[in-house]
């Protein structure tokens, strides 16, 4: 059987990546495909657990790599129990964020060494990187706003950081994207959700074309 294809999706706070991750999930169904959505931290009911942990705002401090450590822990379950089944059982898996927000939050943001970044992701995921990243970007102001103004929602750890954090985030994901031009795909996630389904088209066609090739 032919091994899936692992598609995932970066931005910041308010990109609007789980609405992505649906049309993504739809635009590869309508050409055959059978797809799994899967997001991080969570994905698997374990590592749902870790990311309450994660994101939950309480009295006890979180150092930068106590969330880093977290951050993986919750990945290795991911990847060992969903991702790696997924994707041997020719599934194409669509995951809302993956070590790449690591880098940009815990690295770029709070100031992880990158290579202790490295380390961890060698450890867990050695062997598995994203065929195809789609990186949502938009100002952060605007992305705050979105995210703030979402009903019913409570405002998690990262939801309350400083503008200047998330500028940081903004600029770490940008410097990943520069570096690897190849897998990363850049969207202006401002622009009118048309203009933005059709960007995510233009972004999956060729890796689409590949697999019907191969």
């Amino acid at each position: 059987m032919t091994r899936g294809k692992f598609i995932t999706l970066e931005g910041i706070e308010g990109a609007g990546k789980s609405t992505a991750a649906r049309l993504v999930a739809a635009w590869l169904q309508e050409r055959g495909l059978k797809v799994r959505v899967t997001r991080e931290p969570g994905g698997t009911p374990l590592a749902e657990r870790v990311r309450q942990i994660v994101l939950e705002r309480g009295e006890e401090a979180v150092s930068p790599v106590t969330e880093t450590l977290l951050m993986f822990a919750a990945r290795a379950l991911h990847v060992q129990n969903l991702i790696l089944p997924a994707l041997a059982g020719g599934e194409w898996v669509v995951c809302d964020r993956f070590t790449d927000a690591t880098r940009a939050y815990q690295g770029s943001g709070r100031g992880v060494d990158a290579r202790l970044l490295s380390t961890l992701a060698a450890a867990v995921h050695g062997g598995l990187d994203p065929d195809c990243t789609l990186l949502f970007d938009l100002p952060v102001a605007t992305g705050l706003a979105r995210a703030r103004q979402r009903p019913g929602s409570q405002v998690d750890r990262f939801e309350a950081e400083t503008v200047a954090f998330f500028e940081r985030v903004r600029a770490g994901y940008l410097t990943l994207a520069r570096a690897e031009p190849q897998r990363f795909h850049v969207l202006d996630a401002a622009a009118p959700p048309a203009e933005v389904e059709r960007a995510i088209g233009s972004a999956l066609s060729g890796l689409v074309r590949q697999e019907v090739s191969a």
